[in-house]
């Protein structure tokens, strides 16, 4: 029986060959957000259960069965964030970020679902999150679309689509929700037990169904867009008014409702078919009451929240991640009284040539030794320090990746010059 401890099921490592895949994704975010204006906010992993209760909404699975959550030594009952709107809300309002004020705000980091692990889905995942505050108007729903349309581009994704809806208002999505109930207590019998629960708690989930055999009885439901109120109604139109002068196609899909209670108005998200049965890469829209909810002022407030588990998955699939630059070189010291002097050089290298990628042999070893770890780490030259080298004041230029040039022995001005020029190049 094996003593090792390992990784909770549905948590996974990250490891070395992939994170170059998460170093590029994140880096190509983070720049287009900051291209548009957008602030990074970090908040804490852990928060009371309570935020999560009212504003997620009690009777959604995230709450009734996917939170990770525990009393601690003071009795207070804490959870793992399962999503990052309702800490980025209760951090603007205990900031004071939000009053009067319009913020555009991401943030990245780790969230935790006990779900049923599978393929795209895991219990520790990682989403990027974009939460914009104080903007009534459908402009600012359209620029979260088109952020997320320009990030397909930037990173090559061409089997992605758009889907969007309104919920309306609270009132109109109450009517709403009185028709709905009644319709499917005209076909109990065709749903399944979840759905039943559903229709006594949350019976908008319903029309979200994975369950094939209710495809039918949820194609027939009366449509949301039917109910809409004028305000929201005419919110619609302008969005997709806005969108089609964008060039950003769209599918209007009433039966897109979000698995999150604090929506209202406009939602969408982007599919793709190359990742299974978890096709969603990218889903958000308004959710306008949830200030209000946690204690603030009435506001506008939209965003948007993507995994990135599921794109690195996409990318993969399309081969469009990049890997990793190998080190420009690495600096073999072999003799006695070699590897001080060897490690005054490569920090000397390193000060003047901020670019360079150099790994310094460490551990000892005799020449072959270490010239197979220059080899293995696929540097492009090996810088040889041995006795002689040492006593000349010289470094041996060695060639590792068939380049068209011949070893060398270079004083240290001379090596600093040619690495400069590569570095450069």
């Amino acid at each position: 029986m094996s003593n090792r401890i390992q990784s909770i099921r549905g948590m996974h490592d990250i490891l070395p060959e992939h994170t170059p895949h998460w170093q590029h994704l994140e880096l190509v975010i983070r720049n287009l957000l900051t291209a548009y204006g957008y602030s990074e906010i970090r908040m804490p992993i852990v928060e009371k259960t309570e935020l999560f209760s009212r504003s997620i909404g009690e009777v959604t699975d995230i709450v009734e069965k996917e939170m990770y959550t525990f009393e601690d030594r003071n009795g207070d009952s804490l959870t793992l964030r399962p999503e990052g709107t309702a800490s980025c809300v209760r951090a603007g309002l205990e900031h004071g970020l939000l009053h009067n004020q319009q913020q555009r705000l991401w943030y990245v980091g780790p969230m935790f679902r006990h779900e049923r692990p599978q393929k795209g889905r895991y219990r520790q995942f990682h989403q990027v999150g974009i939460e914009t505050f104080g903007f009534q108007g459908p402009d600012i729903d359209v620029e979260l679309i088109a952020i997320t349309a320009r990030l397909w581009k930037e990173l090559g994704l061409k089997d992605v689509r758009l889907e969007i809806n309104s919920l309306g208002s609270l009132e109109a999505r109450q009517d709403y929700r009185d028709v709905l109930v009644t319709y499917f207590n005209d076909h109990i019998n065709d749903l399944d037990e979840e759905s039943k629960r559903r229709l006594e708690t949350n019976p908008l989930r319903i029309l979200d169904t994975k369950n094939p055999d209710m495809a039918e009885v949820v194609k027939w439901a009366p449509s949301l867009l039917d109910y809409l109120d004028t305000e929201s109604r005419d919110h619609f139109e302008e969005k997709k008014a806005c969108l089609e002068d964008l060039g950003i196609s769209f599918v209007v899909n009433p039966r897109l409702v979000r698995g999150l209670d604090y929506y209202s108005r406009s939602v969408f998200e982007w599919i793709t078919e190359s990742l299974g049965a978890q096709g969603t890469i990218c889903a958000g829209g308004r959710y306008d009451g949830l200030i209000e909810q946690l204690g603030g002022r009435p506001g506008g407030a939209a965003g948007f929240a993507m995994g990135l588990e599921r794109l690195i998955g996409l990318l993969e699939e399309e081969g469009n991640l990049p890997e990793a630059p190998p080190a420009d070189a690495y600096l073999v010291a072999v003799g006695e009284g070699v590897a001080r002097p060897a490690l005054v050089l490569a920090e000397r290298l390193r000060d003047q040539l901020p670019g360079l990628r150099l790994i310094m042999n460490s551990g000892g070893g005799g020449f072959k030794a270490q010239m197979k770890r220059a080899d293995r780490s696929r540097a492009a030259w090996a810088l040889i320090m041995g006795e002689d080298e040492l006593a000349e004041g010289k470094v041996t230029l060695k060639p590792l990746r068939g380049q068209d040039v011949e070893q060398l022995s270079l004083d240290h001005d001379e090596l600093l010059a040619r690495l400069s020029n590569w570095v450069k190049a």
